[in-house]
This record gives structure tokens, sequence and C-alpha cells, in this order.
């Protein structure tokens, strides 16, 4: 599988590491709801198809980036730098 790093280009997936779920959505730091926070830490959805993922270019520029996936075919649709880059306010 290849992912196109925004800033390196196309990368073989040896270079990236997986970081995770980019539609999770973190409880309130300050909350004590130990439900929303189990509910975060632990219950992990499997999608089928269309994913949002964060991933990180570790055997490149270090760069965190949101990739688009499909689960079941592995074709990724969008790959983007999860923070606004430095002085810019871009994404892209």
């Amino acid at each position: 599988m290849l992912i196109s790093c925004p800033h390196c280009g196309p990368r073989d997936l040896a270079e990236f590491s997986y970081q995770g779920d980019a539609t999770r959505i973190r409880p309130d730091p300050a909350s004590t709801d130990a439900k929303a926070w189990y509910g975060y830490v632990y219950a992990r959805p499997n999608p089928a198809g269309r994913h949002r993922e964060f991933w990180q270019h570790a055997g490149g520029c270090r760069a965190h980036l949101l990739v688009v996936r499909d689960t079941l075919t592995h074709e990724i649709y969008e790959v983007t730098f999860a923070r606004p880059l430095p002085g810019t306010g871009e994404t892209a």
C-alpha cells in the first residue's frame, strides 16, 4: 500500500505508523463521567468502507496525517496534514 505524504510524495506503508481512529470525539478532560471515558478508551468500532484515520510519516518527515482509506480495499482517497502548517493556517 502506498500513502502519498503531502510533503514527501508517495511512500511505502512501511514508512508510516497508524495513530488511530480520527472520528472519535474525546470527552472534556475535566469530565468525571466514567461511562464517557470508558467508551472513548475501550469502545472501538470496526467500520467497513471509507474511514478517517490518523497516521504519522514516522520514517520520513514525521508529519501527522489525516487519511481517508477504504478498510475493505485499502484504497486511499485523501491524505492531508492533520494540523495546520505552521505560519500558514493551511491544512493541505
